[in-house]
């Protein structure tokens, strides 16, 4: 097997991503810290054809060189947004018919491999603070908490880690 090359990949222009069509699934980052995860996120939301991104409370905004490092270029391809209240954001995008899922360990969590999201439906996938998660107000707003299953001494993911392994899993299951 040979390693493709760069130019083998069949890569998207900025332009070309802003006018294709975008997979029904949102990413809210809720006061993330780290700068490298929020670069990190964008760099998966790019992969994954993300609608957008929301950028909340805490959380850093491009432009940004920490962000850049670990998005490479993604901060100019997703869509993003900051808002201050995550649970604002939450109510409103719940009134335009978009499913809300925390991604967090809480009581009669969803665990992600049960998760079945309907085609059709525009999800907005929600990932809290390094140390704190979801704010709880937002975990209780939530149509769904999702969970990751975990079977080592830990039981927590960094961030970028969980975003990669959730957005993964909701978008085969939507576009599957």
């Amino acid at each position: 097997m040979r390693k493709l090359k760069n130019s083998e990949l069949s890569r998207l222009s900025v332009d070309e991503f802003k006018s294709s069509q975008k997979t029904s699934i949102i990413i809210i980052l809720d006061n993330i810290r780290s700068l490298n995860n929020i670069g990190s996120v964008f760099r998966t939301s790019d992969a994954f054809l993300i609608e957008k991104v929301y950028l909340c409370g805490i959380t850093a905004k491009p432009p940004n060189k920490d962000i850049h490092r670990t998005a490479l270029g993604a901060t100019d391809s997703v869509a993003w947004e900051y808002r201050e209240d995550t649970l604002e954001l939450v109510q409103e995008l719940q009134e335009k018919g978009v499913k809300v899922a925390s991604i967090e360990q809480a009581e009669n969590a969803v665990m992600l491999n049960d998760f079945h999201p309907s085609t059709g439906k525009t999800y907005a996938l929600i990932f809290g603070n390094e140390v704190k998660g979801v704010q709880q107000e937002v975990v209780s707003a939530s149509d769904y908490v999702i969970e990751i299953p975990q079977f080592g001494t830990k039981h927590s993911l960094n961030i970028s880690v969980s975003a990669g392994v959730v957005i993964w899993d909701v978008f085969s299951k939507l576009a599957l």
